[in-house]
C-alpha cells in the first residue's frame, strides 16, 4: 500500500557559513569594466560588497555558486538579507556553465534585516540583461546555480548581507 504525500513541505537550505570555496565572484572586468566586488564571511552571514563603476561600459558585480541539493518540488526561495537600500537581483541558472540564461528576480534592500520570499514562477529568463522569450520554464529540479548581482547603474559602494537562503515547496507523490 502506498500513502499519498500531497501537501508535505520540502525545504532545502543552501549553506551560508564560513566556507567561501563554493562561491565565485564575477564582476564586469570580464567585459572590460572596473567594478569591484568581493565576498566575505562575517560571524553568521555572507557579505557581498564592493564598488560599482560605469567606467569602460561596466556596471555589474556578482557572486554565484553551484547548488548540489536536489531542489525538486521547490516553488519559492526565501532569503534573509540586509542591505544598503539598493535593488539587487537573485539569479538562478539551470546549468553549471559560466555564461548563458539566468532566471532573475529583483528585490529591494533596507538597513534592517528583511525576509524576502521570491516565487520561482515570477523569475524572468535573461541573457546579459535582456529578456529571453523562448527560454524553458524554470524548474526547481533543474536549478544548478544561485547568485546575487548588482547592476542598478548607480556608481559607488555597495553592501549586501545574506543570513540565509532557503528553497521550499510542496512535495507530491507516494510513499510505501
Amino acid at each position: 500500500m502506498f500513502l499519498p504525500l500531497m501537501g508535505l513541505l520540502m525545504t532545502s537550505i543552501i549553506p551560508v557559513n564560513g566556507d567561501l570555496a563554493p562561491w565565485r565572484v564575477i564582476n564586469d572586468g570580464v567585459m572590460g569594466g572596473v567594478s569591484s566586488g568581493r565576498l566575505a564571511f562575517d560571524e553568521d552571514k555572507l557579505v557581498f560588497s564592493g564598488e560599482l563603476s560605469l567606467d569602460n561600459n561596466g556596471g555589474f558585480a556578482s557572486v554565484r555558486r553551484l547548488v548540489d541539493q536536489d531542489l525538486s518540488g521547490a516553488d519559492s526561495v526565501t532569503i534573509v538579507v540586509r542591505g544598503d537600500g539598493r535593488r539587487y537581483q537573485f539569479r538562478l541558472r539551470m546549468n553549471d556553465r559560466f555564461d548563458g540564461v539566468a532566471w532573475v528576480s529583483e528585490f529591494d534592500t533596507a538597513a534592517n534585516w528583511q525576509t524576502v520570499t521570491l516565487e520561482l514562477s515570477n523569475f524572468n529568463p535573461q541573457f546579459r540583461g535582456r529578456r529571453v522569450s523562448d527560454a524553458p520554464d524554470l524548474i526547481g529540479a533543474d536549478i544548478r546555480q544561485i547568485g546575487f548581482l548588482l547592476a542598478d547603474k548607480d556608481e559607488g559602494p555597495f553592501r549586501l548581507e545574506v543570513k540565509s537562503i532557503e528553497f521550499s515547496g510542496n512535495v507530491s507523490g507516494t510513499a510505501p
